[in-house]
This record gives structure tokens, C-alpha cells and sequence, in this order.
């Protein structure tokens, strides 16, 4: 059976995870993980590849060839079966924990017996921990907030995965003879962080062998419910999927209905009673006779009940439906308005791909415009220096107006300090097209330091944006503690455009502090913080994110034409 990259990625990290609680090398540890993020990251589907074409992907060696040509041939590797073998399972489940690495895991089981999350919880509450070297008052607070982390994201998926799922079941049943449509919806189509299930909807005459085919896909795992109108199932990756069958001729409707948040739908059926009418997902009706009014687009649904169509990432009930009643709904950002993608990474630093194939790659996405910005030398990992970044430049130049015409900005992701400073001195920085600042570090400042951290960042003349401005990683890392109104304000005084970053581990900004600080007059850019070529597609969820903010073109710098993004970043 062909296993796609992200499963080989993850077991690839697995195999770090378990190298690193056993005490294995470090340098295997970190040369797996290398590996995973290459494979998650190489363009080509792994499983049609041979040892030979494996061992052409950066950072996977003979060694890691040889255990992927394994897995994908038996769906297993004894080397990885012997790990896990020797690692209790609370211990594995312990390290996601964000802040306990696999030592300190593996500590906790031997001294404590701890076995779980929960258990962690008690033993932290009741001050087992206290007792043990390594472990003090500062340590159990941050525990316990990784531990809230934890039990907060479940078993829910982040947006890119979920995605990721739903495309392959809507394609296989899109392709089931009498299926006219397919689609997904639910908290997917609003764009939602994270999802707890997924919701597809098909439409067909005859919905028996459109629901007999999903009981069939590779990806089921087991049947929950069987009938004519709905089946669930769990899928081997235990999530639940929820497929409904309905009639052609009720499609909008069924897919306002499935799509809406449960408070937005409560609101529409308001406004159908109070115009004599019924609204289910088989249609808008007289609330009388019982005479169907409308039901086979969206559209006429919404302009029935007397509202311009709302986007789905606008439909939870925060104003959107009193703001289509005044005729003020935003028109939201969309994919095909980004001309550009200002904040991305190439293998110079910790990307996967040469600069050459990710402007190509951007080239084909049909951008007007397309930002390098490697990191620079404070984040001393990616071993940055100025002739590195200066012969990129140049490169840079030579490759500009090459790819249909599309203009390349050699930039950097500059790290933000401890004080708000940043790298290289302000001669040297004048000499970037566009800089964006980043924090990478000391993420646990008071709120007060953090916030004049952030702060003197955007009062810096060659600083355009702030990149993933709160530094979280939905899950894992919480963001920042700082007064982000204080920065909102900084940023709107001087000019400085914060990022949504599309990345779907990190969807930062969120979208309750665009909000927050588009109040406040504050520009927006929506990047995909690529690493690889494939990350590229990325800008869709950054652009989902601010679609649930309401932002408009206006809002945002890389929907703007070459010239007014030139006077933005000129102007500093």
C-alpha cells in the first residue's frame, strides 16, 4: 500500500523521539529528524521512489533509504519495533508535553511511575516532583501550562491536516459513479485551527453506493454508524468523519446548513420565522404550506432571508450577520488576491530547497512578486554569515525578472533580541530589500520586557515586518505573554505590518488579534513561512486565518501592486 510523505515524515521522527528518550546519539537523533522534515517536504510522492532516488533527497543517507524502502514495501521497520518496545507508552505520550523532553520523561516514569498526562497533573498538584533533581517551582508552572496545552488541543487536528484528509476523501468520492457533487464543510470549510470532526457532504439521486464506497476507502478504520442519510466512520488515524447524503436539488441548502456554526444557523432560522419561512438543510420553505423556496445554491439562501453571501470563514455569529443586514460585510481577502509571498526560506539556512527551484516554484503560483529571507546570523544554529547572505544577493539579482516577469526582494528574518535588538548593524541592513524580525528566543520575559522587546522592534527604520508575532505553535508552544494592544499600537505609529503566518503548526497571528489589531489601523502580511517548496501552498490557511478576521486587499501588503508595496517598504 503506498504511504504518503507525512506518514514516512512521522515515522522518521518517531524513530528521533525514541533515539532521544533511550539516550542515543544526538548527532542520529538530530540526522532523523532532518530526514523527516526532507521527506515531509520533498515535492515527488516517496512511495514511487527506489533506494537510489531516496538517497537523492537532502538528508536522507543510505541508512534512512533503506528503513523507508522497508516500511513502505512490509509497513513496518524492526529497528523502530525494537524501540518502542523498549519504551513504555506513558512515556512517549509524556513527551508531548511541551517542555518535558524524552530525559526528563523517561525520569518521571522510573521515579514516579508516572504513565500519563493526567497522572503528570496530580504529581505536579500534589508536589511529587519537588523532590526530584531537576525539577523546582518554575518547572511545575510551566508543566502544568503544558499540560493545559495538551488537554486543550485532545485529539483535535490542526487545519492543514485535516485538510489534507478531506481533499483525499471528497477526491475518492467525487469519483463514485451517481455522486453529482462532493464537498467538505463543517469547522473545515470555516477555516477553523484546528477540527475536532470532519463533515463531507455529497449529493447524488441514490446515495446507497456513495455511502457503501466510504464504508470501503483505505482510510476507514471502523464503522460507527451505516444508514441512507449519514454514516461515520473512525479512520485509521482515529478521526472521525461524519458523510451525508442529499438530494441534488438541496445542495445550498445543505451545505449553508453543514457549514454554518451552530450559533450563526440559530440566527438564520430567526430570520426565516420572522419571514414566514422554514430553513433546514433541504431547503428554505414555507413555514405554511410547506412549499419549498429555495434550496440548490447557497446564494439564493442567504438572499432570501434578505443577506449577501457570507463566506464561510465569516459564519460564527460575531457580527457578521447584523453587519450584512446594515450592507457593511467586508469583502474578505482572497487566494487569488496575494500577488506575493514576503517571508520564506531557502536551504542557506533551514530550508529544504535550492533558491532556485523555490522562485520557480513561486513563479508558477503566479506571483507578481516573491521575498527570500533567510535567517541571519543571531540564530547562530543556521551558521549565517555576511558573505553567505551577500552571495545570495547577488544571486538574488541575477535570477530577478527571469520567471515570468516576477520580481525577486532578497530579504532576511532578523531575530529580535533580548533588549528589541536585532542582527547586523543599520548600514548592513539597508542594503535588504525587506526584513522581517522574528522572536526565536526568551520567550519566558516578563510581560513588560517582551512588550518593549516587540515594541523597540517596530520603532527599528528597517524593520517591515513582525514576523509570527505572538510565537506560538498551536499545541505545543503558547504564545508570548505580552500587551499585544501596546504593540498593535506601536506597529500602526510606525508603519510596521504585522504577519499572519500561514503555517499551520503556528496560524499567527490568529485571527481574534487581527481583529484586535486591525482596530487599531494596523496593515497585515499573509506569508507561508516556507521551508520547502511544497510549504508554499501553505498561504491558503494564512489566508483562511484572515478571511475569519474579515481582512480586506486593503488590509494587506502582498495583494497590493509591485509599486505601492514598493513606497510601503521604501517609506522606512
Amino acid at each position: 500500500m503506498a504511504r504518503s510523505n507525512d506518514e514516512v515524515a512521522a515515522l522518521l521522527q518517531e524513530y528521533a523521539d525514541l533515539l532521544a528518550i533511550t539516550g542515543g546519539d544526538a548527532f542520529r537523533v538530530r540526522a532523523y529528524e532532518r530526514a523527516a522534515r526532507a521527506v515531509r517536504g520533498h515535492q515527488g510522492e516517496v512511495s514511487a521512489l527506489d533506494a537510489g532516488a531516496l538517497r537523492r533527497i537532502p538528508n536522507v543517507g543510505s541508512s534512512i533509504a533503506d528503513k523507508i524502502t522497508e516500511y513502505l514495501r512490509t509497513g513496518q521497520v524492526p529497528a523502530v519495533e525494537e524501540a518502542r518496545s523498549r519504551i513504555p507508552a506513558g512515556v512517549r505520550e509524556l513527551t508531548r508535553v511541551p517542555g518535558l523532553g524524552p530525559k526528563r520523561a523517561l525520569i518521571l516514569h522510573e521515579e514516579l511511575g508516572v504513565t500519563s498526562v493526567d497522572e503528570l497533573g496530580r504529581a505536579v498538584h500534589e508536589g511529587r516532583l519537588r523532590d526530584l533533581k531537576g525539577f523546582g517551582g518554575r518547572t511545575e508552572e510551566n508543566l502544568l501550562h503544558g499540560i493545559a496545552l495538551v488537554q486543550q488541543a485532545g485529539d483535535r487536528l490542526r487545519l492543514g491536516a485535516a485538510t489534507d484528509l478531506a481533499e483525499k476523501l471528497v477526491a475518492a468520492l467525487s469519483a463514485v459513479p451517481g455522486c453529482e457533487r462532493c464537498a467538505f464543510a463543517g469547522s473545515l470549510r470555516r477555516m477553523r485551527e484546528s477540527i475536532g470532526d470532519l463533515d463531507i457532504l455529497a449529493a447524488a439521486e441514490h446515495p446507497e453506493p456513495v455511502m457503501e464506497a466510504f464504508t470501503r476507502l483505505p482510510q476507514t478504520g471502523e464503522i460507527l454508524v451505516h444508514g441512507r442519510k449519514k454514516t461515520s466512520v473512525r479512520t485509521t488515524g482515529g478521526v472521525q468523519v461524519d458523510l451525508r447524503v442529499l438530494p441534488p436539488d438541496s445542495w445550498g441548502a445543505g451545505l449553508q446548513y453543514f457549514t454554518g456554526s451552530r450559533a450563526h444557523n440559530i440566527r438564520l432560522r430567526e430570520i426565516a420565522g420572522r419571514r414566514g419561512l422554514r430553513l433546514s438543510e433541504y431547503g428554505l420553505h414555507d413555514a405554511e404550506t410547506g412549499e419549498r423556496v429555495v434550496s440548490l445554491r447557497e446564494e439564493e439562501v442567504y438572499d432570501r432571508l434578505g443577506l449577501p453571501w457570507i463566506p464561510p470563514p465569516l459564519r460564527e455569529d460575531r457580527g457578521e450577520i447584523q453587519a450584512a443586514l446594515r450592507g457593511e460585510l467586508p469583502e474578505p481577502v482572497t487566494l487569488s488576491d496575494i500577488r506575493g509571498d514576503l517571508h520564506t526560506h531557502t536551504d542557506l539556512t533551514d530550508g529544504l530547497a535550492p533558491l532556485e527551484a523555490m522562485v520557480a516554484a513561486a513563479a508558477d503560483r503566479g506571483y507578481s512578486y516573491y521575498a527570500v529571507t533567510d535567517h541571519a546570523p543571531d540564530l547562530t544554529m543556521q551558521r549565517m554569515t555576511d558573505e553567505k547572505i551577500l552571495a545570495q544577493r547577488e544571486r538574488v539579482r541575477e535570477l530577478d525578472g527571469k520567471h515570468r516577469s516576477m520580481r525577486l526582494l532578497h530579504g532576511t528574518e532578523l531575530n529580535i533580541g533580548p533588549e528589541g535588538e536585532v542582527d547586523w548593524p543599520a548600514g548592513f541592513l539597508a542594503g535588504f530589500d525587506l526584513c522581517v524580525a522574528s522572536v526565536h528566543s526568551h520567550f519566558r520575559q516578563s510581560r513588560e520586557a517582551l512588550t518593549r522587546r516587540l515594541v523597540r522592534a517596530c520603532e527599528n527604520p528597517h524593520v517591515h515586518i513582525i514576523g509570527h508575532p505572538t510565537t506560538r505553535k498551536l499545541g505545543r508552544r503558547p504564545g508570548i505573554d505580552a500587551d499585544f494592544d501596546a504593540v498593535f499600537a506601536a506597529c500602526a505609529r510606525t508603519g510596521t505590518a504585522l504577519e499572519v503566518n500561514g503555517h499551520p503548526d503556528r496560524l499567527d497571528l490568529g485571527d481574534e488579534d487581527i481583529r484586535r489589531a486591525r482596530r487599531h489601523g494596523v496593515k497585515f502580511a499573509i506569508d507561508s513561512d516556507s521551508h520547502a517548496v511544497t510549504d508554499l501552498a501553505h498561504m491558503r490557511f494564512g489566508v483562511g486565518t484572515a478571511q475569519r478576521a474579515g481582512l480586506t486587499k486593503d488590509d494587506v501588503i502582498n495583494t497590493w501592486p509591485p509599486a505601492r508595496l514598493r513606497r510601503f517598504l521604501r517609506k522606512h
